[in-house]
């Protein structure tokens, strides 16, 4: 058989072979490495949480308990016994009215009760030797009983005379001195008790029936911009305001380090039908018309997503009840949703628990690539 030699390639012809097969074997190691690679991404963890339907209102704090301590009689400041601020214990003396003229009729009146002790003694002793009468004896114990009586009165007149802490509070600021002339009605200084604080509100009577002592609600003021206040509803009014059709209600919240003051304004935000529900970040979700969807990271399946629809309740402020679609411990994809597709397997970089900022957990994985 004859033998037909092969064409003779030229080095041109060399080159451009080496050329095309090079291109062939970048093009065939992209397309692996295409295949092999897959998206990183930050998920997120289904979880519950105590959840709540938020009604918002003004309010206004009140103290607990408060009184404002004036003068009955007309007399003089002999004493001060407090400074501006203190607290004070139930009982204890706060201010002091000269009494020295009600000191004096005292005396008097207890020398005179002595002396009708002295004749009513007498008096039951000649009875008793049946040299006395009766009727004396009955005469006498008559003037003790009037001495009793006035004895009464002036011990009575001397405790207008003191003033003291009907409980226990913090006193105002101190506006008298010593030797300060008041009169009855004259506002001495007042007293509240702060270590719980009153909280009165009004919200419209169509919600009436999810109110209830007991109900939850946190409270913030703009003096205190970075707190929340926390307390519970005690009381409901029987009444509904004609004019606004809104219902009073007086919630108690505590207030152990005595920062929030009578007067302060609060935005009160009432937590209505607290319950146990399913949460997560809104940002999760993937509307498309008038449904909502999530990425859904199924780990028992290489970490393959699956674009699950969902059914959402109420929202608040970065977070969405989940009624149903997702189970407890599920996992969604929160950050690198626009570069996964259903069906895609990902490569997690993250779980995001909201501890730290996503710019945070990124730094973290470079470092660790880099290690």
């Amino acid at each position: 058989m004859p033998v037909f030699p092969l064409p003779a390639v030229s080095a041109f012809g060399r080159r451009t072979l080496g050329l095309a097969a090079l291109s062939l074997l970048a093009l065939t190691s992209a397309h692996a490495q295409e295949a092999t690679e897959r998206t990183q991404v930050i998920a997120v963890q289904a979880s519950t949480a105590e959840w709540s339907d938020p009604l918002e209102a003004l309010g206004t704090l009140r103290a607990d308990e408060s009184v404002t301590l004036s003068a009955t009689v007309t007399e003089t400041v002999a004493e001060l016994n407090f400074d501006d601020g203190q607290r004070v214990a139930e009982g204890e003396l706060l201010i002091r009215l000269d009494d020295s003229a009600e000191q004096a009729e005292l005396r008097a009146a207890q020398a005179l009760r002595r002396e009708r002790e002295h004749a009513v003694r007498r008096a039951q002793q000649l009875q008793d030797r049946n040299v006395g009468i009766r009727a004396d004896v009955e005469d006498a114990q008559a003037q003790l009983a009037q001495v009793d009586a006035q004895i009464d009165g002036i011990q009575s007149l001397l405790a207008d005379h003191r003033l003291r802490a009907p409980f226990d509070g913090t006193v105002g600021q101190r506006n008298l001195s010593v030797g300060a002339l008041v009169t009855p009605g004259t506002e001495l200084v007042t007293l509240d008790k702060l270590d719980h604080m009153k909280l009165d509100f009004t919200v419209p009577a169509t919600v009436l029936d999810m109110l209830a002592p007991g109900l939850s609600l946190s409270a913030t003021t703009p003096s205190y911009p970075t707190r929340t206040f926390r307390g519970e509803v005690t009381s409901i009014g029987t009444r509904i305001d004609p004019v606004s059709r809104s219902v009073s209600v007086r919630a108690r919240l505590p207030n152990p380090e005595r920062t929030l003051r009578p007067g302060m304004l609060m935005v009160v935000t009432l937590e209505r039908n607290p319950r146990q529900t399913l949460m997560v970040p809104e940002s999760v979700l993937v509307p498309s018309g008038e449904r909502q969807y999530v990425m859904r990271i199924d780990r028992d399946a290489d970490n393959r997503i699956q674009r699950h629809p969902v059914e959402i309740g109420k929202r608040r402020v970065g977070s969405v009840e989940i009624l149903d679609g997702l189970a407890p411990g599920d996992w969604v994809v929160s950050h690198g949703m626009n570069k996964v597709r259903d069906g895609d397997h990902v490569d997690i970089l993250a779980l995001d628990d909201g501890s730290r900022e996503i710019s945070e957990i990124l730094k973290a994985a470079r470092d660790g690539e880099d290690g």
